[in-house]
């Protein structure tokens, strides 16, 4: 059961035997992919205790105060898992988002209706599990950064270009198909690109879940994931790289993590 903080921290010193159990900064690297987060938590509002003290999964009631000055309660779990389809700074704070979207109250003499069972999408193409094809429903890149990475892997590899989703065995959502930022096919790797974005809110929460989900997907279909995590975002999977942004010279990087996967004489093959 959560508890306030002051009485948690006391239960900690008494287990540990320690006045500080947990030192200043011993979670700073988990807490760093949540910008939103490190602004809104304020230690003299947590009896002085900093947010790099506490345990993403500690079960404790910490204070918050978002950018329009609202506070609240919530355990760091529920703050971690609070954004997800809503792109707006407020999807951090609850009194923010219901200004933004106010609950509607159904009338006590109106019906409830229930939601619509959801229908896979039929525009995805009787292919085998596994196959990539051009998907008239995948969302157009919008990032340059992606761009670039596009055009520095043309520039190192000749593989097939123009694909864009592969198809899989089980729905995501309300497809057969998942969308990864590159595919090349030759090599049967899923290449994304992740940022927490301009408010922090990218990639992060239940979006990372969502991430696991879409990685679990193209791997269950054949495929390997490399995902390229930058700013503060952490490895989600073995080939994974961490870097602070991606720019050309970091291609061989790039190109390492795909011979590890299939193999050095197998990518040599495709190098331009």
């Amino acid at each position: 059961m959560a508890e306030r903080v002051e009485l948690w921290w006391a239960r900690r010193q008494f287990s540990r035997g320690a006045d500080v159990p947990y030192a200043v900064g011993t979670y700073r690297e988990t807490w760093a992919p949540f910008p939103m987060l490190i602004r809104q938590y304020h230690p003299e509002l947590n009896a002085g205790i900093t947010l790099t003290q506490i345990p993403p999964a500690a079960d404790v009631l910490l204070l918050w105060e978002c950018d329009a000055g609202h506070r609240f309660v919530a355990t760091p779990e529920e703050q971690r898992f609070r954004p997800g389809r809503e792109r707006r700074r407020s999807a951090w704070c609850p009194d923010c988002s219901e200004l933004a979207k106010p609950t509607r109250i159904r009338p006590a003499d109106q019906p409830r209706v229930r939601p619509a069972p959801t229908r896979l999408c039929t525009k995805t193409p009787d292919l085998a599990v596994g196959q990539a094809f051009t998907s008239v429903c995948a969302p157009k890149p919008a990032s340059a950064v992606e761009a670039r990475l596009r055009a520095d892997l043309a520039a190192a590899l000749t593989v097939t270009e123009g694909y864009n989703a592969v198809r899989v065995q089980r729905p995501f959502f309300e497809h057969l198909e998942v969308w990864p930022d590159i595919l090349l096919p030759e090599l049967r790797i899923a290449i994304e690109y992740d940022s927490t974005g301009r408010h922090g809110l990218e990639h992060v929460g239940k979006r990372e879940a969502v991430d696991r989900r879409k990685d679990r997907a193209v791997r269950s279909a054949g495929w390997e994931v490399i995902r390229i995590r930058t700013g503060k975002l952490l490895p989600l999977g073995p080939f994974d790289l961490q870097l602070a942004a991606w720019t050309r010279d970091r291609t061989p990087l790039l190109l390492g993590a795909l011979a590890r996967i299939r193999g050095e004489l197998l990518v040599d093959s495709y190098r331009r």
